[in-house]
């Protein structure tokens, strides 16, 4: 494929993906034995605790769990004797990240598309720095490219090579497709996911559809779930700029912005996106961290995160 140029706030470059890593240590997401990062614990949601391992076996005691007794031990030395576990030194961290044609849209400090793999990228430098394994999906309109979770830089450059290539192919003459790509993406990664792994997601905020919404549900029933809707200021309101006109294809829209019922209207399409997130956030206890176009992805966390941790 012919790599376009990295235009800044329109389209990304691996190279800036990159440089992501050198930020992480300006936003505390995952805890440190010195700094409790304030996405442990948060809401009603507290991120399940990592996978286990078999460790050791010694005699029973009592409160010990009854399913955790191993039976030939015990029917060898005629003593009760359970399984000990500990945990796993990380967790898979899994990133699902859009790159269709709706995320090619921005008004503010750059487009959402690039709003997206800006986080994603750094949130994958933090989880490899961190210990954890990495791995994810990138899904745009048509397709999806899935990097199984390793804890290895070749794996996140992997992952981030593929968001590249989803993110130069965008344009705005990329044809709408009726597929259902986020369901797709929800649905694959409840088949490959381990229980207790921590699922990100990065799509627009318009991306959440009834399957969608199912989907999302059965997958926070194993895994700790990360939502990071992005949107825009023209989602949730319409300057009154007048006559606009929008064509696609043969189909043809008119929209009289001067319309103040109107533009009430399209104000309350975009409200209510924002409080179906929240419902659902909250129904499923996992943490909603929504962004927008406005400031750089650093800050955004930055602040978001701050403000959860002081308890705001």
């Amino acid at each position: 494929m012919h790599s376009l140029p990295a235009q800044a706030g329109i389209r990304v470059s691996l190279a800036e993906l990159i440089n992501m890593r050198h930020h992480v240590h300006e936003v505390q997401i995952f805890s440190t034995p010195a700094r409790r990062s304030p996405l442990i614990g948060l809401h009603h949601s507290k991120l399940r605790g990592r996978g286990i391992d078999f460790d050791q076996v010694r005699a029973y005691q009592p409160g010990d769990d009854v399913r955790t007794i191993d039976w030939r031990v015990t029917a060898r030395t005629q003593e009760p004797h359970t399984k000990v576990f500990h945990e796993e030194r990380e967790r898979p961290i899994f990133l699902i990240v859009e790159q269709s044609r709706r995320l090619f849209f921005g008004s503010g400090l750059a487009l959402k598309s690039v709003i997206a793999a800006h986080a994603a990228s750094l949130l994958g430098w933090a989880a490899l720095g961190h210990n954890d394994r990495i791995g994810g999906l990138v899904f745009n309109d048509s397709e999806q490219h899935e990097v199984r979770p390793r804890r290895s830089k070749q794996s996140l450059l992997q992952l981030l090579n593929w968001l590249v290539r989803a993110n130069q192919h965008l344009s705005a003459g990329t044809p709408a497709s009726e597929r259902d790509g986020f369901s797709l993406a929800l649905r694959r990664a409840r088949e490959v996911l381990r229980p207790g792994s921590l699922v990100v997601i990065l799509c627009d905020e318009r991306a959440l559809s009834d399957t969608a919404e199912q989907q999302l549900s059965l997958l926070a029933r194993h895994t700790d779930l990360l939502l990071l809707p992005l949107s825009d200021a023209l989602d949730h309101a319409l300057p009154a700029a007048g006559l606009l006109r929008f064509a696609e294809r043969s189909a043809e829209l008119e929209l009289d912005t001067q319309d103040a019922d109107l533009r009430q209207r399209y104000q309350a399409l975009g409200e209510a996106r924002q409080a179906r997130w929240q419902r659902l956030a909250q129904k499923l206890g996992v943490l909603l961290l929504p962004l927008h176009t406005r400031a750089g992805v650093i800050e955004q966390l930055r602040e978001q995160l701050q403000q959860r941790g002081s308890g705001q």
